[in-house]
């Protein structure tokens, strides 16, 4: 049995490709889209030239036009993420660039491996949409990973612009002006809105099932409420902001102490894959022995099946809801 460097070759070519995907939408759409920016993307559009219903109108399209493709086929499991993230690239982009990537994937597989026609076919197919799926899924935990984190200070600042006179919508204007994105932008969408007509408690519940967020759930009841039935929303802000403070906190306590359990899934599933290749390169001949027997086919599938399952397992297990 002769080492093959064909696994190593197939995921090169995916980490490679998955970089590819980031560097093609910094590329397309600047600096200022990324996630790692410090400028508020809403107020460099403005600066621009653009006008406030020009933006407000390019944003919301941003952010409605994934939910809107869900009956594509197969986009459905992508619409969702690519709306929390708030990609920029429309769905037929994205689709588009799946195939581009599966092209690249499928010329690299062909010079770096002496696969079957077929096999290399599916095998960039699947890594050009597990790529694309990848990126956004990290691109959707990490923008709401920062609103999480930003919304008490942005509750603060609007309790603060309350308690000196100012009304809840020129609070809005002044966290969407103050913060950070890309809870800035958000905000700022809210505000546009709210100055073209809308009301400011349609449009928080709408972000909050958008953003799929409880905290923000919180905040588009309270501001309802007081729509309704008056009392001084300062002081429930003010509640609300320790409140969700709080619930931070937990959470991030929740997090580190589930870690460990879930590095270890990680661990015990890939440390045998580990040893598989340790082995090989020690002893290209060790399954020579095993090799034409009935059952090692079917066995290494249901290693396979089970490592896998390993990993959802202990993912299911340290999920803990806050």
């Amino acid at each position: 049995m002769q080492l093959s460097a064909e696994p190593v070759i197939y995921g090169l070519i995916f980490i490679g490709v998955l970089v590819l995907v980031e560097g093609v939408y910094l590329v397309a759409f600047g600096k200022s889209i990324s996630l790692n920016s410090k400028v508020n993307r809403r107020l460099e559009m403005l600066d621009k030239g653009a006008g406030r219903e020009q933006v407000l109108e390019q944003l919301r399209k941003e952010m409605q036009q994934h939910m809107k493709s869900q009956s594509i086929p197969l986009y459905s499991l992508l619409a969702d993420k690519a709306q929390k993230a708030a990609i920029a690239f429309s769905p037929r982009q994205l689709i588009m660039l799946m195939g581009g990537l599966a092209a690249v994937a499928f010329v690299g597989l062909s010079v770096g491996t002496t696969a079957d026609l077929p096999i290399r076919i599916a095998a960039s197919i699947g890594i050009g949409v597990a790529a694309v799926y990848m990126w956004v899924n990290k691109k959707a935990k990490k923008r709401i990973d920062m609103i999480q984190e930003q919304l008490p200070d942005a509750v603060e600042l609007m309790v603060r612009s309350l308690r000196v006179g100012h009304p809840f919508s020129s609070a809005v204007q002044i966290v969407a002006k103050e913060v950070e994105d890309p809870l800035a932008t958000e905000f700022g969408i809210i505000a546009d809105e709210s100055a073209y007509g809308r009301d400011m408690g349609d449009a928080l519940k709408e972000m909050s099932e958008r953003l799929d967020l409880q905290d923000l759930r919180f905040l588009a009841v309270a501001v309802t409420i007081q729509q309704q039935s008056g009392g001084n929303l300062a002081e429930i802000l003010a509640g609300l902001a320790k409140v969700i403070r709080a619930r931070f906190r937990l959470f991030r306590r929740v997090k580190a102490i589930t870690a460990e359990a879930q590095w270890s899934g990680k661990f015990l599933s890939g440390f045998p894959l580990f040893c598989l290749v340790a082995i090989l390169a020690n002893d290209p001949g060790y399954y020579d022995e095993v090799l034409d027997h009935a059952y090692f086919i079917p066995a290494c599938f249901i290693v396979g099946i089970m490592l896998t399952a390993n990993v959802f397992v202990m993912r299911m297990l340290t999920n803990i809801k806050v």
